[in-house]
């Protein structure tokens, strides 16, 4: 079968006779199925563990104090209700077009071409932050000191793009070496802090334990307000849960593999995200922390152990870079699916022979060149511009998974579909719950003002940038569903 007669077949729309017949998506041929489950495994834990905690949480909880945690216990709640609602549309039917595949099923070409956009939004900006969050760790050593930002950003971007290039089978290993070191560091952290408060040792002038909270203002040393406001922050550290479910595409057995990598996502959630925040409010007052460094080398430099505040700045530096790796992967994957429906640049269609959609990648990267601009302009404020548009595309990408999932949910409660065993619990329910709260926080970025709010007085003119886009590609779009040849 040819792969304008797959993309005629993937867009037939819902409502045509044959909408009860099995979905293909023409951005699925070409692949190959290097991916094993310990690849996918750690895949999970490394979309659960980025930039978010290792950087982003340093200035959270200079804002907002030990209530930080209680953000991301929340958030963590309602990311893994998405990631969980993602895994049965995987369960039902494996994509490397993903949710995007699945708008293409149940909204049709238009649902398909607003998802994959948005969440290009999501991760081209990400790859900014990714790339700012390295050069800033690197910083931290002396010998780049003198370094301008935007140079170890370039860097950064030049040797991740390289390594993606190569074959999935590449990305995998990168992905589980990554991932392991995180996971690591994060668990060594735990262990030395654990023993710090138990023991009431000395970390900086401090004596950890409870009355580091109590002393500093309690919990909600500013009140309830900034805990609020770092909510938008918060999502962006839970960005990659959906990494996984872009990646059942490449692998043999989703459906043995991909229900224990995502329930195992909500108790890494607690003990990494909300367990490590939580000792960080024990070891030192809220205000020893700070944007400009990673929160976990702050205390280990305040311990003044040797060479401890060098080694987790190497381990933060990972993170930043797993995070860059991972978008450029999955973001080569989605505008491949777009791009044999007519919604992408042909280019980003393009495989090479180690069967890697390069095309997609390197206009990922490309937008991450703008990005080394960026930190030429503005080093000190890129972080946090970017943060707040990828927040905008995160909530886009979520919104369209459970959107998807509540129609998936519709058309079984009709007959025309059969839900897997694996499941999202107490839909729709849950579904109309998760949408409610991503607007919410969306209210909540133009509510605290700043460059929260002008990111959400953006929102019009992205989508205007949306609808004139896809005026732009609706006739390729049309002309592949039905079959006929383009000009």
């Amino acid at each position: 079968m040819s792969d304008r007669t797959l993309a005629a077949a993937d867009t037939q729309s819902p409502g045509s006779p044959a909408a009860g017949a099995p979905h293909i998506d023409a951005g699925d041929a070409g692949y190959s199925k290097d991916l094993k489950s310990r690849h996918i495994n750690m895949i999970a834990i490394g979309g659960a563990i980025g930039t978010g905690l290792f950087l982003g949480a340093g200035g959270r909880l200079a804002g907002a104090g030990p209530s930080l945690a209680i953000a991301y216990a929340v958030c963590g709640v309602f990311a893994f209700f998405v990631v969980r609602a993602l895994g049965e549309l995987v369960l039902y039917r494996p994509s490397s077009g993903a949710f995007v595949s699945y708008a293409r099923e149940f909204m049709g070409e238009k649902g398909a071409y607003s998802a994959g956009w948005l969440y290009f939004l999501n991760w081209s900006t990400t790859a900014v932050a990714d790339i700012t969050a390295a050069a800033t760790y690197a910083h931290f050593w002396a010998m780049f000191s003198d370094v301008p930002q935007w140079i170890l950003a370039l860097i950064a971007l030049a040797v991740v793009l390289t390594a993606n290039l190569i074959s999935v089978k590449y990305f995998g290993e990168m992905e589980f070496w990554f991932a392991i070191i995180k996971v690591a560091a994060l668990v060594i952290f735990m262990l030395v802090g654990i023993f710090l408060v138990v023991t009431q040792h000395d970390v900086g002038g401090h004596t950890p334990g409870l009355s580091t909270i109590t002393d500093s203002g309690g919990i909600f040393p500013l009140g309830m307000l900034p805990m609020l406001m770092v909510v938008q922050g918060v999502v962006f550290a839970y960005a990659s849960v959906e990494l996984c479910g872009v990646a059942a595409g490449e692998t043999e057995n989703p459906e043995k593999i991909m229900p224990k990598a995502i329930n195992s996502i909500m108790w890494r959630v607690g003990l990494f995200y909300v367990g490590s925040v939580v000792l960080l409010a024990l070891l030192l007052p809220y205000t020893s922390y700070s944007a400009d460094q990673s929160p976990f080398v702050t205390v280990f430099d305040k311990l003044g152990i040797p060479g401890a505040a060098g080694v987790m700045n190497l381990v933060v530096l990972t993170a930043a870079l797993s995070s860059l790796n991972s978008g450029l992967y999955s973001t080569g994957r989605i505008l491949r699916s777009m791009a044999m429906a007519g919604s992408a640049p042909k280019f980003t269609a393009r495989m090479n022979k180690g069967q890697v959609p390069y095309g997609g990648i390197l206009l990922t990267a490309a937008f991450g060149v703008l990005g080394v601009a960026l930190n030429y302009v503005v080093p000190g404020e890129a972080f946090e511009i970017v943060l707040n548009l990828a927040s905008i595309g995160i909530l886009g990408t979520w919104g369209m998974i459970m959107l998807c999932s509540l129609l998936f949910w519709k058309r079984s409660e009709q007959g025309r579909l059969k839900r897997p065993s694996y499941r999202l619990p107490w839909a729709p329910y849950t579904q109309i719950v998760t949408l409610g709260f991503l607007v919410t926080v969306l209210g909540l970025m133009w509510w605290g003002g700043g460059v929260g709010r002008t990111t959400v007085n953006c929102l019009p003119l992205i989508a205007a940038a949306l609808v004139g886009g896809w005026f732009v590609v609706r006739k390729r779009v049309t002309a592949l569903a039905a079959g006929r040849p383009l000009d």
